[in-house]
């Protein structure tokens, strides 16, 4: 009984109401966290991250006592930020925005409750951010830079054996097999843990500044360096031993094995660091950063302005979740559009042949509707041009259009040239790109709300606005596409797809959602 009445002091009344508030605030952004966790490989490691917070956190018990109640009004800005982001998370639901919220809401409540004992806190909640999953779009983009890097390292490797291999974007033909480095296959499942890891490993390594860097930023080199062996490793299975043998190494040379290994090659760095400088064991080096507690470090009793400090917090928090409740019931604006399967199969001396994506295909680029159709002239049947939309009804929970600029080089397309310019008044991504003898001349632009954009970054830009503004989230990519044949220049290739675009894109503004 005397416990009880030890913990329910009004400080920890007060801190369990803000806790209770605030993770009701925050619920749908953890349950985000949580569900990524659970569904993509590259962050399983999510679940461990706060154990080790809460780990360091309770090997600093002591000291932590010895700061409480020693907080800083300072802290109430942060939170005040802090949720003023996690109002502009919610209205566009961008759980990104909605993910460092939090832990810039956890930053300021440390520095309410412990003032400059803070320091004490601050790796442990910046750890907390390694297990923030990345946006999709920039998941995307890495995915793929990183399935090329692999694999041209993997295949150079090969031929260090006399391996007669060929590279086509992320196919590595070696004749009678093919490989193909997917997704799964890019490093990104052993980067995010790694990372993390070094972090981790950098903070407990009692060293100097430059030792600690070495060793968080080799994370990305160790990770690549040995996806590139496993590709290539496989390589020399089903050339020596043919594909089921490569198909059993793969099976057991994947997942946790690999990154043990990555761990291993970790530990043996810092080992190497310590022989080739001071010479420490690896009990000496490893251990929690002390901070200096204050010199009376009994925990004080709360005092007025704490209180104040808490019941303002507690006041912002009881007016944010009004606000997040308003903007969570806010229905999205969805605008009705007739299906681009009716999308005309003739426009004017054009004539189209529709064709069909799989259906995981479909499934994985998560899309509302789509038009993929080859349209040829009479007069020049044997220069088509090929015509992909690609329309998402809402954008809102990652699902958006992959951008052609990652997706080419997957399919063994080199892009020769890449610019921004206009095509009949539309501001368009213009790009040539090559494969052995072959070369393609490719258009592509995004239409957002019925405004067409070009530029990647400004579209994500208005994204957010339109989410705010107009609650809408709708958008859709264009791509065309025409190959530039050997008895004739690019310019004729541009030429063809203008008097293309001139006639398809205003019958393609009847299926796309208007700006209004």
């Amino acid at each position: 009984m005397q416990n009880i009445k030890e913990l329910l002091t009004p400080r920890n009344i007060l801190l369990l109401i803000v806790s209770v508030l605030s993770t009701t605030l925050y619920w749908s952004g953890l349950v985000n966290v949580f569900t990524r966790w659970g569904q993509q490989e590259e962050y399983s490691h999510g679940y461990l991250i706060p154990v080790v917070s809460l780990y360091i956190l309770w090997e600093k018990r002591l000291e932590l006592q010895a700061w409480v109640g020693r907080g800083s009004w300072l802290g109430l800005p942060l939170c005040l930020a802090a949720i003023a982001l996690l109002f502009v998370g919610e209205i566009s639901a961008l759980f990104i925005v909605i993910h460092y919220s939090f832990l810039t809401f956890l930053l300021g409540l440390s520095i309410i409750v412990l003032g400059r004992g803070s320091k004490i806190t601050f790796i442990p909640i910046v750890i907390l951010g390694f297990a923030i999953p990345l946006p999709y779009f920039l998941e995307v983009v890495l995915t793929a830079k990183m399935q090329l890097l692999s694999s041209s390292i993997g295949v150079e490797i090969m031929r260090l054996f006399n391996i007669p291999v060929y590279l086509s974007g992320n196919v590595i033909d070696m004749g009678e097999f093919k490989l193909h480095v997917v997704e799964a296959c890019s490093g990104l499942r052993y980067l995010f843990p790694l990372t993390c890891l070094g972090f981790i490993a950098a903070y407990f390594y009692q060293a100097a500044l430059w030792k600690r860097a070495i060793i968080f930023f080799s994370t990305i080199p160790i990770t690549i360096g040995m996806n590139s062996l496993r590709i290539a490793v496989t390589g020399l299975f089903v050339e020596n031993y043919g594909i089921g043998a490569a198909e059993g190494f793969l099976h057991d040379f994947e997942g946790w094995v690999i990154f043990v290994i990555c761990m291993a090659i970790l530990i043996g760095e810092i080992l190497l660091l310590e022989r080739l400088t001071s010479r420490n064991s690896l009990a000496q080096i490893f251990t929690l950063v002390k901070v200096e507690p204050p010199a009376n470090n009994k925990p004080t009793q709360i005092k007025k302005r704490e209180t104040l400090f808490f019941s303002s917090l507690i006041t912002l928090l009881l007016l944010a979740a009004v606000a997040v409740k308003f903007v969570d019931t806010r229905k999205e604006v969805t605008i009705e559009t007739t299906s681009l399967a009716s999308f005309s199969m003739k426009i004017g001396t054009w004539q189209g042949e529709r064709e069909l994506l799989a259906q995981e295909v479909i499934s994985k680029l998560e899309m509302s509707d789509y038009l993929l159709a080859n349209y040829t002239q009479l007069a020049n049947p044997t220069a088509p041009i090929n015509f992909y939309v690609a329309y998402y009804a809402n954008q809102r929970k990652g699902a958006s259009p992959h951008s052609p600029k990652v997706c080419m080089p997957g399919g063994g397309w080199e892009i020769a040239e890449l610019k921004r310019t206009q095509l009949n008044g539309i501001p368009v991504n213009r790009a040539v790109i090559r494969k052995g003898q072959s070369s393609q001349l490719v258009y592509y632009w995004f239409v957002e709300r019925g405004e067409p954009v070009a530029n990647e970054f400004v579209k994500k830009w208005m994204l957010f606005r339109d989410a705010i503004y107009k609650n809408r989230t709708d958008g859709a990519l264009v791509r065309v596409v025409t190959p530039i044949k050997e008895d004739e220049g690019v310019e004729a290739a541009d030429a063809r797809v203008a008097a293309f675009v001139s006639v398809a894109n205003p019958q393609l503004a009847n299926y796309l959602p208007s700006t209004n």
